[in-house]
């Protein structure tokens, strides 16, 4: 009877697993469905919710230009989600795509090389970075792992935040998209868990002269209006990148219309007078795998474009 009730225990546990995921990730997942909630509770009634959350917004903002009943898989294309008059000029500009030219070179980059063929066979990876190596004991975003299959191959690596790196990864991204693919970032080891929570804390700590967060800004700022621009949130912070930024100026044959996230995480650290990590350093990589677990179960969305 003992051993029927201890394998039926077992067959409980590994179902579980199964389902959920690793147990290393419980406290990520406890985390990341708070998030959920929070931001849908927030933008179900803007109107309703403004002395809690929007205090500063105007009458024509919260009844005219936000919808109410904002759902978690919506937040995939970030503020616009929120935006009525956002979303209009988003989908207006999306007819005739600023990143469209750019996925075509980031394929040519690609098939003409076959270091990167045999580096990653299936792109449709946009969704799986970054990653925690348990080998290497840290984590990998996308942009590290290309320029590591470019040097092991003999060949000069990509700048990190533009240029071919942004290409190519709008390849990537766009067949990600293409493939239906969600954003599917696994936390299965202790040491995967410590780098999720160093990079949580880094979000969420007040650092620079500003003594200011990230989380000031993209967690209980978010959907604030800071001059002519409202804050946008952390769900679905990254699932849309690389991005072609109309603040980074016109196309151009360097690519610089588009970057990748840590190009713009790097600005938005700047703008919190802070001094950012570099894009390759652990900070940077912890704090990009804590806000990509964030938005866990969302769809891959870019190459999107954004102000």
């Amino acid at each position: 009877m003992l051993s029927k009730i201890i394998k039926s225990s077992i067959i409980v546990a590994l179902a579980s697993t199964a389902m959920y995921g690793s147990s290393f990730n419980v406290q990520a997942e406890k985390d990341r469905k708070a998030l959920i909630k929070y931001f849908e509770d927030k933008f179900a009634d803007p109107d309703k919710n403004r002395n809690r959350f929007f205090p500063y917004s105007t009458d024509d903002e919260l009844k005219n230009n936000m919808p109410k009943n904002v759902k978690f898989e919506d937040f995939a294309i970030g503020n616009y989600a929120w935006s009525i008059q956002g979303k209009e000029q988003y989908d207006e500009i999306n007819e005739m795509p600023p990143y469209e030219d750019y996925i075509d070179i980031g394929e040519e980059i690609y098939t003409s090389s076959k270091v990167l063929q045999g580096c990653f066979p299936d792109v449709t990876i946009g969704g799986d970075y970054p990653y925690f190596s348990d080998k290497r004991g840290e984590i990998v975003t996308l942009g590290v792992a290309i320029n590591e299959c470019l040097t092991a191959g003999k060949q000069k690596p990509f700048n990190m935040k533009k240029g071919k790196m942004a290409h190519l990864q709008a390849y990537m991204v766009f067949q990600t998209r293409e493939a239906g693919k969600k954003t599917n970032i696994k936390i299965s080891s202790q040491a995967a868990s410590d780098a999720y929570e160093r990079g949580k804390e880094y979000y969420y700590s007040q650092k620079g002269y500003l003594k200011l967060s990230c989380a000031s800004c993209h967690v209980q700022g978010a959907g604030a209006r800071v001059r002519n621009e409202n804050l946008s949130q952390l769900l679905g912070h990254t699932t849309h990148w690389p991005a072609f930024r109309l603040k980074w100026g016109g196309k151009n044959v360097n690519g610089d219309g588009l970057g990748t996230v840590e190009r713009r995480v790097q600005g938005c650290i700047k703008d919190e007078g802070q001094v950012p990590p570099s894009v390759t350093s652990n900070e940077m990589k912890e704090l990009l795998y804590f806000m990509t677990y964030m938005s866990n179960d969302l769809n891959v969305d870019g190459p999107d474009i954004r102000k």
